[in-house]
């Protein structure tokens, strides 16, 4: 539940600033925050994050529909199962996808606003869906890595059993070996003083 509560903080936040870029500012207004290095400016962006397959309408509804629908099913299906930071980076993605999914399906455009100069300007979903897809990223690859410690560790451990097995079969193989070379003991009984 509170992975979808998170979904909807997403597309929320990215709603209002929406709203408030459409509602105050035309296509190609610029206010500058830091001269030259942050801006914010209107665009209309009819491609993917950072203005990608702009040509491609249809493939940017349909494609992220079907991602985002699966990750949504995952998250209420499978929730249990998973360890909390995939889950909450696979939340971020959904609802930055679905943020910017609306735009395109309401208007045929996404707004975006954030303006560094010398990149792609782009939004609070495009940011969502960027942080989820790194902590996502992080978290496979510390999974990984702690996967293959386990696996090493347990091959050591068989090892170390391995070892201490033939170590403890050879010593039972000598101790019978010993034994078996030793001369039996001639007891005496009570009538050998008799010929003393």
């Amino acid at each position: 539940m509170i992975y979808i509560l998170l979904i909807v903080a997403v597309m929320v936040l990215d709603r209002i600033v929406k709203i408030a870029v459409n509602s105050n500012m035309a296509p190609g207004d610029t206010i500058p925050v830091i001269e030259n290095i942050f801006h914010i400016t209107y665009v209309q962006n009819t491609g993917a994050a950072f203005s990608m397959l702009q040509n491609h309408p249809t493939l940017l509804i349909v494609l992220p529909a079907i991602v985002i629908g699966i990750g949504i099913v995952f998250i209420c299906v499978m929730s249990k199962a998973y360890n909390k930071i995939f889950l909450f980076s696979l939340s971020l993605i959904c609802g930055g996808g679905l943020g910017n999914l609306t735009d395109r399906v309401s208007q045929g455009f996404v707004t975006d606003m954030f303006d560094f100069r010398v990149f792609p300007v782009f939004n609070v979903a495009d940011i969502c869906v960027c942080v989820g897809c790194g902590l996502l990223m992080l978290y496979m690859i510390i999974d990984a890595n702690r996967n293959a410690g386990r696996e090493k560790v347990e091959a050591g451990r068989k090892q170390a059993a391995a070892a201490s097995a033939k170590s403890a079969g050879k010593a039972s193989a000598k101790a019978g070996h010993s034994g078996s070379g030793r001369k039996p003991v001639k007891r005496l009984g009570k009538g050998s003083n008799n010929g003393r």
